[in-house]
């Protein structure tokens, strides 16, 4: 089957930047090596695509390894027309493309017309991103797409690789589209093996590709090389040598780098990857471990060590989350005001008693108690919803005195009927029920307690559940393996500071509450009494089943 991409835009219609990052040929060679392009296979027989070739940094060391694969197995290199397909948006790349290859036929033992028809037919001057493909027509899909941004191109162009890509969503990158398109050419168990920026994996833009790649191909390696010499020029991109192959979801390599990662490394780093061995391989300039298996869904993927993914592969795979419908557990956030210098007040008279909710405040639980302030919300609400305001005067005329403030807030200015609500409204019951909170910015998971007096602020995100004895719960979110977790997932904010928000915390699993025995849970609510995060660790581990795996692969990044 053909599926036709926008092709409404000739290639010499774009000018500018190109985005173009030559490769160092020893990482090309690990690429190939981690993908299969190699000699020892009959190359002639198969499909390889290289949608952004340059002056042919994959494409030479290919050519060479199909010359090589023709030789092997008693091939005419003649009739390996359709054993490669090169693009690339420039026609004067294309063209040094052609006479690269050419050159390398010709040394090979080919005829001159010879190499220059297969040059000619291997190497296409065009847009990939918008030209014509077949859907699963490739073996293999290799290279080192452009990284421009989509807002920095002309409206058109950036309009049609939307359409032509849909997972081009956002604030994305062209090499999202590169990567998608290539995933769509794979035949099954075809692979994809590119050096390309890994942002995609956790920012909001990739979010679409995260669940294609989920739900249909196989994370195959995933390699960071973000301060590794890896190409000819100075870049910034946060690369990754990624795999990605047409199958069942397997057992994934991950590595990570340090700037002294070279050639040497690399060789013994495929080595230990094509062994699939499970013990890690950790050596100066490389840490690499095989996971059980990979992330689902839109959500961000996790950035951590391989020792930190192996554990949170696992336990993804084992323990159910943490906010769940079976032991009613769910994670919220606290009331937003758009005003706190007009909502929160300490003055316990300034409007009506029953227009006055005590508002925690994260500087109130710094000692691992709700020290309460004082602090109140001005509340507009109750449990039908907000109040008429006219039956109560005192919050009429307090909210009047700071009305044309209150009235040019965003939330007030799209309902000016109902200028005087706050931006969220007052969840009924949460006030009274029994809650861990937790503040948003912190360097590592600090649950407290609100028996039920309070009502948590905005900076604060809450922990509610009917199934769970909150102070067990508390136990283990003290603990590390919910920093381990977090860190994973989360945005780092300057120093290392986590931010606790519901969308992380939800990424946290927690054991079956059923099956712990009542002594380790006694253990872990006197580990959260005492705010002993050690003690809740060891206790957290053994529950996890994990308690004999190194310390640094539950450590957080900041312990």
């Amino acid at each position: 089957m053909t599926f036709e991409l926008a092709r409404e835009l000739a290639p010499s219609s774009w000018e500018g930047e190109h985005g173009e990052v030559f490769t160092r040929r020893w990482v090309v060679e690990l690429i190939l090596n981690l993908v299969g392009y190699t000699a020892d296979r009959d190359l002639a027989t198969m499909t390889a695509v290289e949608p952004s070739c340059g002056a042919g940094a994959f494409l030479g060391p290919m050519v060479e390894r199909l010359v090589a694969s023709c030789v092997l197995h008693n091939r005419r290199i003649e009739d390996s027309a359709r054993a490669l397909r090169a693009f690339d948006l420039l026609e004067s790349n294309a063209e040094l493309a052609r006479k690269n290859v050419t050159a390398q036929l010709v040394g090979g033992g080919a005829g001159l017309l010879d190499a220059e028809e297969l040059a000619a037919q291997w190497v296409t001057a065009g847009d990939f991103l918008l030209l014509p493909h077949s859907e699963r027509s490739a073996d293999f899909v290799l290279g080192n797409p452009p990284y421009i941004r989509l807002e920095n191109l002309p409206a058109d162009r950036n309009a049609a690789y939307r359409r032509a890509c849909p997972t081009m969503r956002g604030r994305s990158d062209i090499f999202v589209g590169f990567i998608e398109l290539g995933l769509r050419l794979l035949k099954s168990d075809g692979a994809l093996g590119f050096i390309v920026a890994d942002r995609w994996m956790r920012n909001q833009y990739g979010a679409a590709l995260r669940v294609l790649v989920a739900e249909q191909f196989s994370i195959d390696a995933v390699i960071e090389v973000h301060d590794v010499d890896a190409f000819e020029d100075e870049v910034s991109a946060y690369p990754a040598v990624t795999v990605i192959r047409r199958q069942q979801q397997t057992t994934p390599i991950v590595a990570s780098t340090t700037g002294s990662f070279g050639e040497r490394d690399a060789k013994l780093l495929q080595q230990w990857a094509l062994k699939r061995s499970t013990k890690p391989l950790v050596l100066p300039s490389v840490h690499a471990a095989q996971l059980p298996g990979w992330f689902s869904g839109a959500e961000s993927w996790p950035s951590a060590t391989p020792e930190q993914l192996t554990v949170l592969a696992d336990l993804e795979k084992r323990c159910p989350p943490l906010e769940d419908p079976l032991t009613g557990t769910r994670i919220g956030i606290g009331l937003a005001t758009g005003a706190d210098d007009i909502y929160l007040t300490r003055d316990p008279s300034a409007v009506e008693p029953e227009r006055l909710l005590p508002l925690v405040m994260a500087k109130d639980l710094a000692s691992g108690r709700v020290a309460w302030s004082g602090t109140y919300l001005v509340n507009p609400w109750d449990d039908e919803g907000l109040v008429d305001i006219d039956e109560w005067p005192l919050l009429r005329a307090y909210l009047e005195r700071h009305g044309k403030r209150v009235r040019a807030r965003h939330t007030a200015s799209k309902s000016p009927a109902r200028w005087y609500k706050t931006i969220d409204r007052m969840t009924p019951g949460l006030l009274a029920r029994p809650k861990l909170l937790l503040p948003e910015m912190k360097s590592s998971a600090h649950p407290v307690l609100d028996e039920g007096d309070y009502y948590p602020h905005h900076n604060l995100y809450h922990v509610t559940s009917t199934g769970w004895d909150l102070e067990v719960l508390g136990g283990l979110m003290l603990s590390e393996v919910a920093n381990l977790f977090v860190g994973a997932y989360c945005v780092k904010m300057r120093g290392g500071t986590y931010r606790f928000q519901a969308q992380y915390l939800r990424r946290i699993r927690v054991p079956v509450a059923e099956s712990m025995r009542r002594a380790d849970k006694k253990a872990l609510a006197n580990a959260f009494a005492q705010r002993d995060v050690e003690a809740a660790t060891a206790i957290a581990l053994r529950l996890y089943g994990i308690a004999d795996v190194p310390d640094r692969m539950v450590a957080s990044a900041v312990a």
